[in-house]
């Protein structure tokens, strides 16, 4: 039981070093430092929502446009900075991984957080002003918005996990994802609610977790307004065998690694 607390407490101080290591050496000290971990994708949220705003996107639905935004492009930004942060993780990082205490898992972990954390706090600011602002209204069920989030980060992790594994060994992958992140960008639900589409294309878009995530995040946001169609369950099977093939993938990443 000790060499368990033991092995926490290490890994949990291994683990807030590189997240320091991180905000430092990705924003400095300069301006305004580590903020822009919450200020760059709230920027990019605010812009396009303006953008969706002003052309009177909201012509073609009854929804609340600024609210299918916000929650679009947050859920978004938060599975897809999380692959693009992680898929290189191994190569930006491996004059650390000789410590011994610092494991490629600890470095995955690390960067995802911080994804996290961001994406988060950048939902809660970017709302904050809008509703304050006229153009959203609160919430309706905020436990099913951090639900939704869950979901979103757990598949941006584990979609990593399994990314950056390959990427490490087999460096085509890093070219054979930029189409498939295209096609999971469009598939996700940013531009549309999963009830307006015809049971076959429904039936496709909801293989993928990430539309489940984004209709449970808008369905916490104005569910009251639309037909949800989502299935916690299945994201959550889906997510758990990502999680374990990337965890194996990356134990035999980091044996490869240990024999260089």
């Amino acid at each position: 039981m000790k060499e368990l607390l033991h092995s926490i407490t290490v890994q949990r101080r291994v683990i807030g070093a590189l997240l320091m290591r991180e905000i430092i050496t990705r924003y400095g000290r300069n301006n305004i430092g580590f903020l822009w971990l919450f200020v760059e994708p709230a920027l990019y949220t605010i812009v396009i929502t303006l953008i969706w705003h002003y052309t009177r996107a909201g012509r073609i639905t009854s929804l609340p446009i600024t609210a299918m935004a916000v929650t679009g492009y947050i859920s978004i930004q938060l599975w897809r900075n999380i692959v693009g942060r992680v898929k290189n993780a191994v190569s930006v990082n491996n004059a650390i991984l000789f410590h011994r205490n610092i494991k490629v898992l600890d470095v995955f972990i690390s960067r995802t957080l911080l994804e996290v954390f961001g994406a988060f706090f950048s939902f809660v600011v970017v709302s904050t002003i809008f509703i304050n602002v006229g153009w959203m209204g609160y919430p309706e069920d905020t436990l099913k918005i951090i639900l939704a989030f869950l979901i979103l980060s757990w598949f941006g992790a584990s979609l990593a996990l399994n990314l950056g594994s390959l990427i490490s060994r087999f460096p085509i992958f890093d070219r054979i994802w930029k189409p498939i992140s295209y096609a999971l960008f469009i598939l996700s639900g940013l531009f549309f609610i999963v009830d307006w589409l015809p049971p076959d294309g429904r039936h496709i878009v909801l293989l993928f977790p990430m539309a489940h995530g984004l209709e449970l995040l808008r369905d916490g946001y104005f569910g009251s307004m639309f037909t949800a169609h989502y299935d916690i369950g299945y994201a959550a099977i889906c997510c758990l065998g990502m999680t374990l093939s990337g965890l194996l993938l990356l134990n035999l990443t980091g044996r490869g690694w240990d024999a260089e």
